[in-house]
């Protein structure tokens, strides 16, 4: 599993609940280490015991914590770049969802190592989908949903989102689109800013 994804997982352990129980996941899950580096890669069965430790020192189900991981990857001032990815898939949110099959070759451009889980769209009728995850690792789906509800929120849609079940190494989610210009949209310009 490469470093980011591992030090994202830290990174919202330690802002959202403290470095001492960073300390105390590290050490209940085993990990030798006391953190992970962003550009190396880890043994993939480190990432679920991470998670698993996580849920029991933090007292959640890992469920919850993982859509609250993928709130955290989007919000998180110190990560625009993700958003900066996300935005990048469209000027609304419909435009958004078709891009996501293209995720994982964006996120490639921009660390060449990285390999997200694949992404599979599909259109049921007007404003209803489905998002087939690949779960390499079990709750990547719960991950998606929270990338999911910031991202409508960020482009002012309301937007019902539910995690539909898992099987076979996929999870699936269900989207029904309410109302496309519920709100308006956070302010997005496609130059970063400098300075």
């Amino acid at each position: 599993m490469h470093g980011l994804i591992n030090r994202s997982i830290q990174r919202f352990v330690c802002d959202g609940y403290g470095t001492e129980t960073w300390e105390e996941v590290a050490a209940r899950a085993d990990l030798g280490l006391s953190g992970f580096e962003s550009m190396l890669t880890y043994e993939d069965a480190l990432t679920p015991r991470v998670l698993d430790a996580m849920a029991q020192v933090v007292g959640r189900p890992r469920e919850e914590l993982m859509e609250d991981l993928g709130t955290y990857l989007v919000t998180n001032p110190d990560f625009e770049a993700v958003r900066r990815l996300l935005r990048f898939g469209g000027v609304d949110f419909q435009d958004f969802l078709f891009s996501l099959d293209d995720l994982p070759d964006r996120a490639r451009l921009a660390v060449s190592d990285l390999h997200l889980p694949g992404i599979e769209l599909r259109e049921h009728a007007a404003a209803r989908f489905s998002l087939i995850c690949e779960a390499p690792v079990v709750g990547f789906g719960h991950v998606m949903m929270g990338v999911l509800r910031v991202m409508a929120d960020d482009y002012g849609t309301l937007a019902l989102l539910e995690h539909t079940g898992s099987g076979q190494g996929f999870e699936t989610l269900t989207i029904q689109l309410v109302m496309t210009d519920f709100a308006e949209g956070r302010h997005f310009e496609l130059g970063a800013q400098v300075g």
